[in-house]
């Protein structure tokens, strides 16, 4: 596996104008970071602020454009419903208010940096729109709904050389560094197998029809704009204004919505690329309407995704399983009597033991605890990211403005989403392994889950990069 294709390396130019960290801390997609953003002694930020526009402020996106806020302009928000949109668009009244992010991008030319936090299935039209016109991403995670916009969104910011940021904020935290630098050492020996979680989904899921009723579109929605990229189809509250990550034409299910959280570290210390193989397991497929349906509205309300990897440099191939709807992996041997597993996790196996960490936390712990009392840990080698994840913003801004590539950048945030999201294609088809050509972006032994690798786009609506 060539790892330069998570960091960029590709692109000679990109190499020199990045200039990324070496070997390993490369391969994991870990970059330098900017004074500016560790707050070096002396240094100065630059006077400038940026220019920044959001798409969805009203949801995830209004979190990222505070933040934001704390050091640069808000310029511009652009929200498909005022309702759902109003505080920040009172929180913000110099800013310009649109609803039709295409219009924004296309009148308003001070914009410099753009916010994407719309539903899934609009991600990679906004942000390639954005990127072409010159401006910097960042983008909420998922970084797009399926494989084929995930690689266009990379390729894309090679292309057109402006920053990028995938808001999995995780990425910034010092426990993600820690699995690296102890995985590296050798604390748990190669690492064959590894195990991850999460609580979701919190929103319906396992629908094999659509809503039948067709109420009356909302007067501050614009529903058209909604739809986006997507077939048309009636308004109803089952999709908006939550519960739309639960439909596959519009969002990325359970997996989409932590799978770049909770499976990062083990993309990070594992060194991984392409997947070879995917493999799903559905709480549906003992159901008799799945025969009769083969591809339903709604994912399965519970899952199991198994996912081959082959062997990188000096470390064995490895399989890692992801569960989510209240599955969850055995309980290891090793954790004590009265400690549970967390509602979100991570389990490490290596040949010489475990590492368990919840997600969202600093907290990286050796089981059993006497194995962590006795692990003398190496030294702190990888760059760190001032506030860990509360810092991933200003991550991003201060490579904006010139400085090293964002920690969670395109080069190293595209082909992760590839690999989240390949599990959403095998859920597609419980029951059957997909052998996976990841340079090729194809299944090469059931043709029929090709067509769902890149989305079809409803009419007036395209991905060229």
């Amino acid at each position: 596996m060539d790892y330069s294709k998570l960091i960029g390396e590709k692109d000679e130019k990109a190499i020199s104008r990045r200039k990324f960290v070496g070997g390993m801390a490369a391969a994991a997609g870990i970059t330098l970071v900017p004074r500016y953003v560790l707050g070096g002694k002396g240094y100065q930020a630059p006077s400038d602020k940026l220019n920044i526009a959001c798409i969805g402020p009203g949801g995830m996106g209004g979190n990222n454009t505070n933040k934001c806020a704390q050091t640069e302009n808000i310029v511009a928000l652009c929200d498909v419903d005022d309702e759902k949109a109003a505080k920040m668009f009172a929180k913000y009244p110099n800013a310009k208010k649109y609803k039709d992010f295409r219009k924004m991008l296309e009148q308003q030319k001070d914009i410099e940096a753009v916010i994407v936090a719309p539903p899934d299935h609009s991600h990679a039209v906004a942000a390639l729109a954005a990127m072409q016109l010159g401006k910097h991403v960042y983008c909420q995670k998922p970084l797009t709904r399926t494989v084929g916009e995930a690689r266009r969104l990379t390729e894309a910011a090679r292309k057109y050389k402006v920053a990028t940021q995938m808001g999995n904020q995780g990425h910034s935290n010092e426990g993600l560094r820690l699995v690296c630098e102890w995985i590296w050492d050798g604390a748990i020996g190669p690492v064959r197998e590894v195990h991850m979680w999460t609580n979701r989904p919190v929103w319906p899921q396992g629908m094999f029809k659509r809503p039948s009723e067709t109420p009356p579109v909302p007067a501050s929605l614009d529903w058209d704009m909604w739809i986006g990229p997507s077939a048309m189809r009636p308004y109803s509250p089952a999709y908006h204004p939550f519960n739309w990550r639960a439909w596959q034409d519009f969002g990325a299910g359970a997996l989409g919505d932590m799978g770049c959280h909770v499976m990062d570290a083990a993309f990070s210390a594992l060194k991984l690329g392409y997947p070879s193989s995917v493999e799903a397991l559905t709480s549906d497929i003992v159901v008799e309407m799945w025969k009769k349906q083969e591809n339903k509205e709604s994912y399965p309300s519970a899952s199991v995704v198994h996912y081959n990897f082959p062997a990188r440099g000096d470390m064995p191939p490895v399989r890692l399983h992801w569960y989510d709807g209240g599955m969850k992996p055995e309980r290891p041997e090793e954790l004590e009597a009265g400690r549970e597993l967390p509602e979100s996790g991570t389990i490490f196996v290596g040949d010489k033991g475990k590492i368990i960490t919840p997600t969202y936390t600093e907290s990286v712990r050796i089981i059993p605890e006497t194995k962590m009392q006795e692990y003398k840990r190496p030294a702190k080698t990888l760059p760190r990211v001032k506030g860990g994840q509360e810092g991933h913003e200003q991550n991003w801004i201060a490579a904006c403005k010139g400085g090293e590539p964002a920690c969670s950048n395109f080069d190293y945030s595209g082909p992760f989403t590839e690999t989240v999201v390949m599990g959403n294609l095998a859920i597609r088809f419980p029951g059957k392994q997909l052998v996976w050509d990841g340079v090729n972006m194809k299944v090469t032994n059931f043709e029929a889950a090709n067509e769902f690798v890149f989305p079809k786009y409803r009419e007036g609506w395209a991905l060229t990069t």
